[in-house]
């Protein structure tokens, strides 16, 4: 056995590292340097809850990483300000080291060291019963720590350790579950094992949340938080109200009387101006008022905000403002500098098993943690856990076992069949296996809705495992790797699909069942609070990859997937051709079933889309409504009501002074709104007027339609005339980043956000059409070797697998504004059926196995980058119409 290596702490790792980390500081706000003098002792505890002692100056300030500032007696320290001028006793006194800001997608933490750093604050406020949720939540959050901490699953191993370590209150009683989900951890380096627990820890609901106690105006006790999106109530640890920081105009504070001054909603018919809270001091007051300036300020400006002139004579109110980068500040300083990251080797490193042949979980240790500090890795929005660990190199043998297979393009064609059936199955498993153990056993599912949804699906997936087998054994012999003594002519597929497409006419009545499935499964969570939270709860494990609704609507995409493969057999096969018969045959009875469901494919994929945007948007809850039709998604600025009373007199782009602008006009508004670029005006643009002609064509003028939808829409609203501001007004800058929280990491929502592009109804539908699944080979810009792995595009994305056997993905790379083109020959990329993926600095090498599947690849590729035309669309709703 190796001798393990000692533990460092997190103290130690931070001294060590003194380039890692973005200050919050501005460039121009910079600390001053130690000057000489008297030295005074302070102690921090760090985030491991070991103590380090510094020797500073007593002119000495606080400036160290991005989110991470010190605290002590729950007071921030101010880090322009001397230390020794905040604490009266600095001997005596000991700091805390410790998060302020929880950003909602831990995406955007760059680091594994800052990841790492975040992933213990997590364990520490579960610890300490801060983070409190359900226990399936608690026990998977537990499973990634151990995993982290003693690597794979090994029974006595971790039920010993969760008996000597306690991570959670009663953990006794959920130690099965932990050691269940912690046996599914299998192959997690501790760097994958942070990640995991931070996107598992996002999405609860006291994430980030630090309680100040307040009571109402009728003495109820509550507790007041602020969080990235605006001001929240709770009661004990249930969340009873929200403000937006869009909703909120004012906040403010006299005495003990916290006050929230809201924005009018032309939408109640009750509207109340001004929401009072009691706290049980002026300081309290005043130091929850801070926070809420703070947060405000670095997750919705763009910038920091500019100090006031100060007044000659009189002065009015708190002169406190956040000095320091904002959030987007300290995300474009990262992502337009040189800066380059360290490698970081987690102290759980040393914990996992080291046999004979230095092997470290089933790689070898320089796989695992070799990183070249040279070389920048993928960032974690594009790329969260695939790197050069854990993935099999190949090398040119591939090419001469590749020689070896058939040539003909219809085995090509076939194998797509193959592959793409292989990852159906497993998305069918994801419902009648992984979600009907989660959530369809729990009395919270009503019993129809089970029927609706299992009745259906259990045939199916059953009837599917057979055809399954049958096109493995047909490749099998296509290929001569078995049963090569058998004669007969098994170089054809048409056979195959034509018996299975006649078998499944018996099933057309489940499958018409699958879009009443989706409308049953939302209605039953809007009417049950606890159905919804395990549906949540079931969307954030691994194996739901996608949204669960789409799982719900896989057997009718797969229709569409049969038709286009056997539309490709026909075309390629000559009619003389001993395939081409049954391959007609069998894509006439396919284009039989599908002209059937169209009409609700159409309709359920508009439904769907609403569905996904309205739990990815805060504070819409009556998206889904009749006669609602989702057009784009994407990014807007709506200019202010100041800007817009300029603006709204000029007709010229050229005379607004804003570039990309255009204007929604209606009976009694108007909405002035302004594009990233001049495409993706021009796609907005288009968009909706195909709308107004569609609308018109079947409903008549819609000026009073828009008009009204205008105004129904909240954040169409803001009144334009607020009275004046103060120093404590929080709403005193115009830029402010307009950010919606993602439901689940790299959401459509949260891609077009950071790539600042848009995606519309006809991307939608043909990304539903355009999936593809099989193994390539990839190659970063910087390395040396190929990867072998098993590749799944859909949803605008790439998700990456070790093999096709696998569960859940290792990691997705979503496509949204990425290219794809050839490599060129400055490259040296001397290989062939090799396509180039590049976003700004990312760029990933991809090879194919023939010339078919390259084309396939970049075919489908193409459709997640490139927008499709909106003429396909709108035949398709003229010729079903809602």
């Amino acid at each position: 056995m190796v001798e393990p290596k000692p533990r460092a702490s997190a103290a130690q790792r931070l001294e060590a590292q003194e380039t890692l980390g973005i200050s919050t500081l501005d460039p121009g706000h910079r600390p001053p340097t130690m000057p000489p003098g008297r030295h005074v002792t302070i102690k921090v505890r760090m985030l491991d809850d070991t103590e380090e002692v510094f020797d500073i100056s007593v002119s000495s300030v606080c400036s160290r990483y991005n989110y991470f500032p010190f605290y002590f007696l729950c007071v921030w320290l101010d880090l322009l300000k001397p230390i020794v001028k905040q604490l009266r006793r600095p001997k005596h006194t000991v700091l805390r080291f410790v998060v302020k800001f929880f950003p909602p997608d831990h995406a955007q933490l760059l680091e594994e060291l800052t990841r790492y750093l975040f992933a213990l604050q997590i364990k520490h406020d579960l610890a300490c019963g801060r983070l409190t949720c359900n226990d399936s939540s608690a026990a998977l959050l537990v499973s990634h720590i151990i995993q982290s901490e003693i690597g794979d699953f090994e029974e006595s191993q971790s039920r010993q350790h969760l008996l000597n370590n306690s991570y959670i209150p009663d953990q006794m009683a959920l130690m099965d579950k932990i050691m269940e989900f912690h046996s599914k951890n299998g192959g997690q380096t501790p760097a994958e094992s942070d990640y995991q627990l931070l996107e598992v820890a996002r999405r609860l609901e006291l994430y980030g949340v630090r309680l100040h106690p307040a009571k109402d105006r009728e003495g109820s006790k509550l507790s007041l938080a602020v969080a990235h999106t605006g001001v929240l109530v709770f009661q004990g640890h249930t969340k009873i109200s929200a403000f937006n920081w869009s909703k909120v105009r004012k906040l403010s504070f006299k005495r003990k009387r916290f006050l929230i001054k809201l924005r009018p909603d032309l939408n109640q018919s009750s509207y109340q101006d001004t929401l009072e809270f009691l706290m049980s001091s002026r300081d309290c007051c005043k130091v929850f008022w801070k926070i809420c300036v703070e947060y405000h300020a670095f997750f919705r400006l763009f910038e920091e905000p500019k100090a006031r002139p100060k007044p000659v004579l009189f002065t009015r109110g708190s002169s406190f403002r956040f000095s320091g980068r904002t959030q987007k500040q300290v995300i474009d300083y990262v992502k337009d500098s040189e800066f380059k990251k360290i490698p970081f080797e987690s102290p759980h490193l040393s914990a996992f098993s080291v046999n004979s042949q230095g092997v470290v979980n089933g790689q070898k240790p320089v796989e695992l943690c070799g990183h070249s500090p040279d070389v920048r890795q993928p960032s974690p929005l594009t790329s969260p856990l695939l790197n050069d660990a854990g993935s099999v190199r190949t090398d040119d043998e591939d090419e001469v076992r590749r020689k070896r297979f058939p040539t003909d393009k219809a085995y090509f064609i076939a194998k797509e069949l193959l592959t793409t059936e292989r990852t159906y199955l497993k998305d069918l498993e994801v419902v009648t296996v992984s979600f009907q153990d989660s959530v369809g056993k729990d009395e919270a599912m009503p019993d129809s809705l089970k029927s609706t949804i299992f009745t259906n699906f259990d045939p199916l997936y059953k009837f599917q495992s057979g055809f399954l087998r049958e096109v493995e054994q047909r490749l099998a012999l296509w290929e001569g790797c078995s049963n090569a003594h058998i004669k007969g002519d098994y170089q054809r597929i048409g056979d195959v699909m034509l018996k299975h497409l006649q078998g499944l006419k018996p099933l057309t009545a489940h499958l018409q069942k699958h879009s009443e499935a989706l409308v049953e499964l939302e209605k039953a969570c809007r009417g049950s609070r606890r159905l919804e939270v395990l549906v949540r709860d079931f969307e954030l494990q691994k194996v739901c990859y996608i949204p669960l609704n789409v799982f719900i609507l896989r057997p009718l995409h797969r229709l569409m997937h049969y038709k286009q493969i056997l539309e490709r057999l026909c075309k390629h096969y000559p009619p003389a051709h001993v395939d081409f018969r049954d391959c007609r045959a069998a894509l006439a009875d396919v284009s039989e079933v599908v002209s059937q469901l169209h009409g609700s494919m159409i309709k359920m994929e508009n439904f769907q889309k609403l569905l996904e945007l309205m739990k990815d948007l805060i504070g819409i809850d009556n998206l889904v409504t009749p006669g609602r039709e989702f057009l784009r998604l994407g990014c807007l600025s709506k200019l202010s009501g100041k800007d817009y009373s300029v603006i709204s007199q000029h007709r010229h782009e050229d005379e607004w002074g804003v570039p990309h602008a255009f204007t929604l006009v209606g009976q009694r508004q108007s909405v002035v709104v302004a594009a990233s670029s001049l495409s993706e005006m021009e796609k907005w643009m288009e968009d909706i007027n195909m709308a107004i002609v569609l609308a018109e064509t079947i409903n008549g003028p819609t000026s009073d339609r828009l008009a009204s939808s205008l105004t129904d829409n909240k954040s169409l609203t803001e009144d334009s005339c607020a009275e004046a501001e103060s120093e404590d007004d929080l709403m005193a800058s115009r830029t402010s980043l307009e950010r919606q929280a993602p439901h689940r990491g790299n959401t459509t929502v949260h891609v077009c956000w950071h790539r600042n592009t848009s995606v519309s109804m006809v991307d939608f539908s043909v990304a539903v059409e355009n999936q593809l699944s099989g193994n390539l080979l990839r190659k970063f810009k910087n390395s040396n070797g190929w990867q072998k792995l098993w590749v799944v595009f859909t949803n605008f994305s790439l998700f990456f697998y070790k093999t096709h056997e696998d569960d859940y993905p290792l990691a997705s790379l979503p496509l949204l504004g990425y290219s794809v083109t050839i490599p060129t020959e400055s490259e040296n990329i001397h290989k062939d059926y090799v396509f180039k993926l590049h976003f700004k600095s990312h760029v990933y090498y991809f090879r194919s196995e023939s010339e078919y599947n390259f084309e396939r690849w970049m075919e489908v590729i193409r459709s997640a980058t490139v927008s499709a035309s909106h003429t396909r669309i709108l035949s398709r709703k003229e010729s079903h119409p809602y």
